[in-house]
């Protein structure tokens, strides 16, 4: 029970930051790169390098056919035997230790689950796709020592592509895979927060482009933001925390202040998609997550831009995203290039040697780090912030005693001292109550130093905009 209680206000927690974040100024910055960061022979290196170059989220594809190649005894349970989850383990582990979230996209589906006809179709029952996403969820919940607390997951990858869900159109022409992914999507939120009822979950994980008719001989593709309103028509009521999108520039040697018309998302096009999803599903501000990101390189992509393009574009790339107050999260594709992969947008080259984009990333990420979050107040209150502190929780069980010393300040003056022992959440982050009544129109800043008994210290300085 009171591990449930500790989860519960985990989840409060988390909402309560994301309503009140101001703007994009932080948001969740990393990479996804499964080849370098969970099967390369230097994945602990490479992760010790994305985490010192300012990344604080790193994304991974479950696959679900992978991870359960014959049909569980008991899908639900995170520890059927079936389950082969044991790289998955240790990169959110790995992660974990070095301070960094994780997003778990899951995709694909196992033979056994529709008559063996491709990992790109749905399953046959969908509640074998929900209780797989329940047990994937309880596995990290934080509930079982030794498995870390994930706090995002995605459904889906560019459930807009027949690359990776199938069927986009039917025999007719017409678009049925926004309502395949409709139900794919109700089914994993449903699954997920069962598992992890604090876990936040994105739908959508759109590529930036596609098309409004079948046409012959070309890969089936549905443009995104038409998917995204069939995908709401088929199920208006659809649960979900998030829409993520990939607005990659297409042709691959565009900027990314390309323009594009709709409904092709690109980077310029989020305030559409964002008024797009809201009429869609009769709801407002829904936060959008980039998912996905990249720009790829020559010679590696022969149509790709220079390295030195590259390294211009990242920055601005991410300042398209910072200026939108929607955006929670911004991942780039990928961190190194591999020779078993056809993209190139690595930030180093696949010998480990670093493009210029590599020095380009830290500056651009430094002050967007969520860890160190921007929130907004209401006048008269008190505020409790949520304080993320996720290396906390690889050497400390749930409940331990955090030490906290917390000064917060207005421009010229210290105004508040406090210091408290604080519990260690499930979802590894503790809830400070500030000493101060926050007032309208102004800022405060709170320097928090917080340490453990297993060793872990962290400083984060928190703005508090007053309304």
């Amino acid at each position: 029970m009171r591990a449930r209680r500790l989860l519960i206000l985990a989840a409060l927690a988390v909402v309560a930051l994301a309503t009140g974040a101001s703007a994009a100024d932080r948001m969740w910055v990393g990479f996804t790169d499964d080849p370098t960061f969970r099967f390369g022979a230097d994945r602990q290196a490479s992760l010790d390098l994305a985490a010192r170059s300012g990344a604080t989220i790193i994304r991974t594809v479950a696959i679900w056919s992978s991870i359960a190649p014959d049909r569980p005894t008991v899908a639900t349970d995170p520890f059927d035997p079936v389950y082969r989850f044991d790289d998955l383990d240790e990169l959110v582990r790995n992660a974990q230790t070095r301070g960094l979230e994780t997003l778990i996209t899951i995709w694909g589906t196992p033979v056994w689950a529709n008559a063996g006809v491709g990992p790109q179709r749905a399953p046959t029952d969908i509640n074998d796709f929900r209780d797989f996403a329940q047990a994937i969820a309880a596995r990290y919940s934080g509930r079982f020592p030794g498995y870390p607390f994930v706090r995002f997951f995605g459904i889906w990858n560019e459930s807009n592509l027949s690359t990776f869900l199938r069927p986009q159109f039917d025999a007719s022409g017409r678009i049925v895979g926004a309502a395949v992914y409709a139900r794919l999507a109700a089914a994993g939120y449903a699954g997920i927060k069962a598992g992890n009822p604090a876990a936040q979950v994105a739908i959508g994980e759109t590529s930036s482009n596609g098309r409004q008719q079948h046409v012959a001989g070309a890969t089936d593709a549905v443009a995104p933001g038409l998917f995204a309103e069939l995908v709401a028509r088929a199920d208006p009521k659809l649960r979900f925390d998030a829409w993520a999108q990939h607005p990659y520039p297409f042709p691959v040697n565009r900027s990314p202040t390309q323009v594009v018309a709709w409904p092709n998302v690109t980077l310029t096009s989020l305030g559409r998609l964002e008024a797009s999803l809201d009429e869609a599903f009769g709801r407002k501000g829904i936060p959008i997550w980039i998912t996905e990101y990249g720009n790829e390189t020559r010679p590696g992509e022969p149509r790709g831009v220079t390295e030195s393009q590259q390294a211009a574009y990242l920055p601005q790339a991410i300042a398209i995203a910072q200026r939108d107050p929607r955006v929670r999260m911004f991942i780039w594709f990928v961190f190194r290039d591999s020779p078993n992969s056809a993209w190139q947008s690595g930030l180093s080259h696949d010998d480990g040697s670093s493009k210029p984009a590599f020095s380009a990333w830290p500056t651009a990420v430094a002050p967007l780090d969520a860890r160190n979050g921007k929130v907004t107040a209401r006048g008269g209150t008190i505020p409790t912030l949520t304080v993320y502190l996720r290396d906390f929780c690889a050497n400390n069980p749930t409940g331990s005693a955090v030490g906290t010393t917390t000064r917060v300040r207005v421009p010229g003056r210290l105004v508040g001292v406090a210091q408290a022992q604080l519990p260690l959440a499930l979802d590894c982050t503790v809830h400070v109550r500030l000493p101060v009544t926050i007032k309208r129109g102004k800022t405060y800043v709170a320097t928090i130093n917080l340490n453990v008994g297993g060793g872990n210290a962290a400083r984060r300085v928190i703005t508090v905009v007053g309304t």
